[in-house]
């Protein structure tokens, strides 16, 4: 079985926000992409760089990667063919899973060399 990436248009920030501090709704203005998840420690939010505000911690900019899906339950290795090239050549991933595919992001510096590992593994990627 192929693996198939898309590429999301632009670039993505990880804000960290603490566990009171409520809804982020300028996330919310990226249609694209956004995560929000929280733990008892912090609210994690994934969306487009330039929804995030000045004063927000965030680390940016990555680039977002979708598998074509949706993905069955029943799937197994997706994550696993995907992560291991990248860890093999020490490019660095974040991934996020929703109910229909999975969503990896990388440093946008680290882009191409990704893609790069990823096709050579058998994965197709598309970047447009």
């Amino acid at each position: 079985m192929t693996i198939h990436l898309h590429r999301l248009p632009g670039t993505f920030a990880v804000a960290r926000l603490a566990p009171d501090a409520g809804w982020p709704h300028w996330a919310t203005w990226s249609r694209d992409f956004v995560s929000v998840s929280c733990t008892r420690a912090e609210t994690s939010v994934v969306c487009a760089a330039e929804c995030v505000p000045h004063d927000v911690r965030a680390e940016r900019p990555f680039a977002a990667f979708v598998v074509r899906g949706p993905l069955p339950f029943t799937a197994v290795g997706i994550l696993a063919a995907l992560t291991a090239p990248l860890a093999s050549a020490a490019i660095p991933v974040l991934a996020i899973s929703t109910f229909d595919t999975d969503v990896l992001l990388v440093r946008e510096g680290s882009r191409p060399d990704a893609i790069r590992v990823w096709r050579e593994a058998g994965v197709a990627v598309s970047e447009g």
